[in-house]
C-alpha cells in the first residue's frame, strides 16, 4: 500500500523521519510546491494531488498544514485511509488565534518581505505553526520562500472545510498550534507539543502500525 505524505507548513521530512510503518508500506513524500502568483487554494491543491497515482488504491497522511492539504486531496483522489498529525478536521477546530486572523484578513494584508528568512521577526510570525520550545525548530524548518510562506499562513487562518468522520486525527494534548480542546481526536499523545511526531516518534509509530495494518 502507497501512503502519500504531506509534511508541515515550510517543513521537509526529517520531522517525520523517526516515524515506522508497517513493512508493507510505501511511503511516497510530496514536496511543497510554491505557490503561483495569486494561485487560488484549489489550483495548488490540484497540482499536489498530480503527484497522487490514483489508478490503485493508496492512503495520505499530512502532518500540520500538509493535514488540511492531504484532506483537500483526498476530496479529488479518494483514498482508503486518511491520517492526520498535529492538524485539524474542519474550520470548527481552528484556535482563536487563528480564527483573530481569519476575522481580521491580518495574514492577506501582511508583507511578503515580513516573511524574509533574514528578518528578526521571522521566528515570531511562525512560532505559533510550531513548537517555540524545541530547540530544534529550524532544524525542521527548510522551505523558506518568503511568497509560499505568506500565501500558507493565509490559507490556514482562510481555510473552510466539513468535518469528514472517516478522517483518523492523532493529535498531542500540549499542542498549541491546534489546541486539543477544540477538536475530539482518534488518538491522543501525552505530552505531545505540535512537534509531537519527532519526539513521540515511539508513540506515534504504534498507532500507524494499527491504523495500517
Amino acid at each position: 500500500m502507497k501512503i502519500y505524505i504531506v509534511s508541515g507548513l515550510g517543513a521537509d521530512f526529517k520531522v517525520l523521519e523517526r516515524l515506522e510503518f508497517p513493512k508493507h508500506c510505501e511511503l511516497i513524500f510530496i514536496d511543497w510546491l510554491i505557490p503561483e502568483k495569486n494561485e487560488p487554494f484549489d489550483a495548488y491543491v490540484k497540482r499536489m494531488a498530480d503527484k497522487v497515482d490514483d489508478s490503485e488504491p493508496f492512503c495520505l497522511l499530512g502532518y500540520s498544514f500538509g493535514g488540511i492539504i492531504v484532506q483537500e486531496i483526498d476530496k479529488l483522489k479518494p483514498a482508503e485511509k486518511v491520517v492526520i498529525l498535529g492538524s485539524i478536521k474542519s474550520d470548527k477546530e481552528k484556535s482563536k488565534f487563528i480564527k483573530t486572523g481569519e476575522m481580521t484578513k491580518i495574514p492577506r494584508i501582511l508583507p511578503v518581505g515580513l516573511f524574509n528568512d533574514k528578518a528578526a521577526n521571522v521566528y515570531a510570525v511562525i512560532r505559533k505553526l510550531f513548537d517555540p520550545k524545541n530547540p530544534k525548530l529550524l532544524q525542521y524548518f527548510k522551505v523558506r520562500d518568503p511568497y509560499y510562506l505568506k500565501w500558507s499562513v493565509e490559507k490556514v487562518s482562510e481555510w473552510k472545510f466539513e468535518e469528514n468522520p472517516n478522517v483518523i486525527q492523532i493529535l498531542g494534548d500540549k499542542d498549541i498550534v491546534f489546541p486539543i480542546r477544540y477538536s475530539n481526536p482518534d488518538y491522543i499523545i501525552k505530552g505531545g507539543t505540535h512537534l509531537f511526531p519527532a519526539t513521540k516518534s515511539k508513540e506515534v509509530s504504534k498507532i500507524l502500525n494499527e491504523v495500517f495494518c
